[in-house]
């Protein structure tokens, strides 16, 4: 990390900051108290704190702009689609359930189509990580830039689960990146990002994925000068699947994962 700090914190970058503050702390609350767990019919585990987290976050946003639509993982779509917060209230939530310390609130402004905001907090923690298009990407207010490795054979590798990859179909490819790799970790959810990010680790798959698991880990790593794409290349959030690194080895890692 470089000790720069944040330039003018755009105004949609103050609002999310505001409302993953607000859905953490409702969320936190129920961390440290009690819940009770139910499933979806994918299912996924779901919690009061994941529901009324989202309900904290929208309120917030929906009054700092009422003319932006929202895609949540709980309560779905509603408003306007050409600009609209995109929201995970819990990224994270079997790592929540089981008190595990990793997971985080996720928020993102996409506008015609583009992330251009986004934000993720770990209330545990409290630590913030926050990107505008063009104006860059920030830890607890410090500039991140993810790592210069350029050689595989040098890079941390990381995955979200063993068995998500192979079910999704890409197991042979993995196992050549493996065999390529320095060393291979499993640190999933928004953390794998965090670490790409950061340049504490080159390399994050990812498979079975929704755009609110997506949108504002994407501009982070690319505003920390990484790239991000789906397992067949493409600069998307709706791909289902996740590549993201170093920029560096971006292009060796997806000719190993789809054997080119």
């Amino acid at each position: 990390m470089e000790g720069l700090t944040a330039p003018r914190i755009h105004p949609t970058l103050a609002a999310a900051e505001e409302a993953a503050r607000a859905g953490g702390e409702v969320a936190l609350g129920y961390y440290h108290g009690g819940f009770d767990v139910t499933l979806k019919p994918d299912q996924t585990p779901v919690t009061q704190a994941d529901r009324e987290a989202e309900r904290a976050i929208t309120s917030i946003l929906g009054r700092r702009f009422p003319d932006c639509g929202f895609l949540g993982e709980e309560f779905g779509e509603t408003g306007p689609t050409d600009r609209r917060w995109i929201i995970d209230p819990i990224d994270g939530t079997k790592n929540f359930v089981r008190h595990i310390p990793t997971w985080a609130v996720l928020i993102a402004l996409e506008e015609q189509g583009e992330v251009t905001t986004g934000v993720a907090f770990n209330p545990v923690t409290g630590d913030l990580l926050s990107a505008r298009k063009g104006d860059g990407a920030f830890a607890n207010g410090e500039r991140i830039h993810v790592s210069s490795c350029d050689r595989l054979a040098d890079a941390m590798v990381l995955h979200s689960g063993l068995n998500i990859l192979r079910d999704a179909g890409f197991w042979s490819g993995f196992e050549r990146i493996v065999d390529a790799a320095g060393r291979t970790r499993g640190f999933g959810d928004y953390y794998g990002y965090d670490l790409v990010a950061t340049g504490r680790a080159e390399v994050y798959l990812e498979a079975d994925l929704k755009p609110w698991d997506i949108a504002a880990v994407k501009i982070l790593v690319e505003e920390a000068g990484g790239r991000l794409t789906d397992f067949s290349g493409r600069s998307t959030i709706y791909g289902g699947t996740v590549l993201a690194s170093n920029g560096r080895l971006h292009s060796a890692v997806l000719d190993l994962l789809t054997g080119r």
